[in-house]
């Protein structure tokens, strides 16, 4: 089950929110465990129970941990961690590893090794680091563990985040779960809903539009496309993941906050970024923070030689690239990334500041372009003969008139949408729009009404076109 989907815009959401609003107080967390339970065993009812041993058993770990100290608190951590990064490997990267391995002896002449493929279980990479944070942030005592096995099933498997993140540290939502009293009430309800309905309109109007057509010319043989076609499917492609990526977010943000969670914001206009640097501090903002507080900082962070900082640079976005996706074009896709983000360091910051923002944006912005390359690439032959297409500059094959008038409003939407903010007063501007202090003060009756109206419009085309991918089942 996926947010923009019919299922729960019109069964399971307005049952939750009827249940848990009827609720007593008491009683709402364990609504919500329920609801969350249900919500996933709907998409992977094979994995629930599995899941679910896998939490109870690092609940029972990490309670113990939080009574000791010295060796033997390590000792436990360490189980801790081997446990869900183990678990990690074998769903989402046996695969991986076997088809490599049996590559390697068929070079030789060896026969290869029998393997039946394994399943990966929908949002293993999302909750796998919820459960590390909450494992670490008690070793660290950044917080007390949970005293309700309930409340820990809730922080991992709540469902907001559970398929397509932000990914939420235990420390930043450890009280909420104990106590939200004051969180939980009609305002943030209603600012919820808002939120809510903007990340679905980003979803069904902006990235589904273009995923279509993204689609179509990624399924394209690449050497009988015309490079304006590569370039519209490039950009078709950079412009979908966004919305369809900041979409699920906003939508995570809203319904948490129907509930009184605050989750934290996960995008803030990355393609405005005039560095791949600050693309980072922009672009899924919890990963990049968990990665610098989990792996980056552990491994010396900025206090080690400057070599060893941009070999750690190195390491983070390549664990980064692996983490998305079991294949070589994610790993070349975080090896890219932490490519530039070594020359920003060794130059290019420096260039940036000589040449100033019309020369830092494009430049930054046609280095992500061709990330999403690799990124949306079938395999890295498709990579680098797409890209290679890109840089023919030889129109032949498909013109612009041959995509359809809906696909190129969708794209200026976007590029409108996704560039404003590179106005200083309008960056502003829109980060008041979505702030929940502002926007309630501001929530005037055309707020109202333009909300309900994109609800349904979305709501509408998702039931007459029925296209909704969901591009996170590789993560």
């Amino acid at each position: 089950m996926v947010f923009s989907s019919t299922i729960f815009l019109f069964y399971f959401l307005p049952c939750f929110l009827l249940v848990y609003i009827l609720s007593p107080r008491k009683y709402r967390n364990y609504v919500i465990v329920a609801a969350s339970l249900f919500f996933y065993s709907w998409g992977a009812p094979k994995f629930i129970f599995m899941i679910l041993a896998s939490i109870i058993v690092d609940y029972f770990i990490v309670r113990k941990m939080a009574t000791v100290e010295g060796d033997f608190r390590k000792y436990l951590l360490g189980i801790s961690l081997i446990l869900n990064v183990g678990l990690l490997a074998y769903f989402k990267y046996s695969n991986f590893f076997v088809e490599n391995f049996n590559w390697v002896l068929t070079k030789f002449g060896l026969n290869s090794i029998e393997w039946t493929a394994v399943v990966l279980p929908i949002g293993i990479s999302f909750f796998t680091f919820q459960k590390i944070t909450y494992s670490i942030d008690i070793f660290r005592k950044l917080n007390n563990p949970l005293e309700k096995i309930s409340d820990y099933i809730l922080y991992i498997l709540l469902f907001p985040h559970l398929i397509a993140g932000p990914i939420v540290r235990y420390h930043e939502i450890a009280d909420q779960i104990r106590n939200r009293d004051n969180e939980d009430n009609a305002n943030n309800r209603l600012y919820g809903f808002f939120r809510f309905t903007i990340g679905l309109s980003k979803k069904v109007l902006i990235a589904n539009v273009l995923a279509e057509e993204a689609d179509k010319i990624f399924a394209l043989d690449v050497n009988m496309m015309s490079s304006s076609t590569a370039w519209i499917g490039a950009l078709a492609y950079t412009f979908q993941i966004y919305f369809d990526f900041s979409g699920y977010s906003d939508m995570a943000i809203g319904l948490a906050k129907m509930m009184g969670f605050t989750f934290p914001e996960n995008f803030n206009l990355p393609y405005i970024s005039k560095s791949i640097t600050e693309f980072w501090r922009r672009w899924h903002i919890t990963l990049g923070q968990w990665m610098r507080d989990y792996l980056y900082i552990p491994l010396g962070g900025n206090r080690v030689t400057p070599n060893k900082v941009l070999m750690n640079l190195l390491i983070v976005f390549l664990i980064s690239g692996l983490w998305h996706g079991a294949a070589w074009t994610f790993i070349l896709w975080g090896a890219y990334h932490g490519f530039f983000l070594i020359i920003d360091r060794l130059f290019l910051l420096e260039f940036y500041q000589k040449t100033g923002t019309k020369m830092a944006l494009p430049i930054t912005f046609t280095i992500t372009i061709f990330g999403w390359v690799l990124f949306r690439a079938n395999d890295l032959e498709h990579a680098i003969a797409f890209i290679r297409r890109m840089l023919l500059f030889k129109d032949e094959g498909l013109t612009f008139m041959e995509l359809h008038k809906g696909f190129w409003i969708s794209l200026l939407i976007a590029i409108f949408f996704s560039f404003i903010g590179a106005i200083p007063k309008l960056e502003q501007k829109i980060e008041n729009f979505f702030s929940p202090t502002e926007a309630l003060k501001e929530f005037s009756f055309i707020r109202y009404i333009s909300t309900a109206v994109l609800l349904v419009i979305s709501a509408s085309i998702l039931v007459s076109t029925g296209f909704n991918p969901f591009i996170y089942f590789r993560f």
